[in-house]
């Protein structure tokens, strides 16, 4: 079961704590040199070296942007810390680092507490991500509404057969990638509309996990960010593929449900999706604005396009396909 906030209470799917403090020791001594606080800054938007959290799930997003940023940019480094959402923002306002990529906005509050601080932060949209639901290749059901969605979210649906009678895979066992992920924001925020999940629902340890823990098991779903399993060019991507199912979703009815396509997410049939931002607190003009500069811009905007999801500026072109 997860909490707002809270940890999954079946610790069975975690390390033991020694072994999480010993993997998290780098982090903490990376992030307690914070070479963020400086008072003469030395980067600029093009050269430099600084950090960035990224909620875990847009990991394989801003990998390719950094690829192509930093072969332009020859004296520019940016390192890419994936950590859960909840985490990127904490880290955000303890000043730990100033650039993160998140799936919501500040919200008012948090605005106004940097703005007490006179730092006046700046975000920017980037893309839309789609959120797609995977299950084992054995289930004979891979059709769902949103409504039904919910109900696996808050625990009103726990077996198979509630979603189809013919359906004999036993019990439903849903994992996420993180408790503190943006995805289980916004699944509960938006979808289930609950505090509290149901207690078959658990997180991984990260996005790979979930996929391994769907091929493996026949009666797992999962909930990943599409960018995991949508670049074809992308070998890694293309093997998840081929061990598990993307799930079609309706918003209503099974008649009108999709699959988590770019054409299907610009036109809104697909009803999971999510913002992405680039937010900066870095009062001075230095690598993080570049680096916001350039995703935002043609170049980075058709680096989001091929990773397939939705670019927040650059047009696509839609085209007729057979969604099979």
């Amino acid at each position: 079961m997860i909490r707002r906030g809270c940890a999954p209470t079946n610790n069975r799917h975690y390390p033991g704590i020694r072994f999480l403090l010993w993997l998290a020791l780098p982090l903490i001594i990376l992030l307690s040199c914070n070479p963020n606080k400086r008072e003469n800054p030395t980067d600029t938007p093009t050269t430099g070296n600084i950090k960035m959290v990224v909620d875990a799930s847009f990991l394989p997003i801003i990998q390719a942007q950094l690829e192509v940023f930093h072969a332009v940019y020859k004296y520019a480094k940016i390192t890419p810390i994936p950590l859960a959402e909840g985490d990127a923002f904490e880290l955000l306002f303890k000043d730990s680092v100033r650039l993160i990529l998140a799936s919501r906005p500040l919200s008012k509050n948090e605005i106004e507490y940097f703005n007490s601080k006179k730092i006046f932060p700046k975000q920017v949209k980037i893309a839309v991500d789609g959120i797609a639901m995977i299950v084992n290749r054995k289930n004979p059901d891979s059709t769902f509404t949103v409504s039904q969605l919910a109900g696996i979210l808050r625990g009103d649906i726990s077996t198979w057969d509630q979603i189809s009678k013919d359906n004999h895979t036993g019990k439903i066992s849903l994992k996420f990638d993180h408790p503190h992920s943006g995805l289980v924001r916004y699944m509960m925020d938006s979808i289930a509309k609950t505090d509290k999940l149901g207690s078959q629902i658990s997180a991984d340890v990260n996005n790979t996990g979930v996929i391994d823990y769907v091929a493996l098991n026949p009666g797992a779903a999962g909930l990943i960010g599409v960018s995991w399993i949508s670049d074809r060019d992308d070998s890694t991507c293309l093997s998840f593929q081929n061990r598990i199912r993307v799930a079609r979703i309706g918003a209503s009815q099974l008649i009108d449900a999709y699959k988590p396509y770019q054409a299907y997410i610009a036109t809104e049939q697909y009803p999971l999706t999510r913002d992405i931002y680039l937010i900066s607190t870095d009062p001075h003009l230095g690598l993080a604005d570049g680096f916001i500069s350039f995703a935002s811009s043609d170049k980075g905007q058709r680096i989001i396009l091929k990773s397939g999801i939705l670019p927040a500026v650059a047009p696509i072109r839609l085209i007729q396909v057979n969604d099979q």
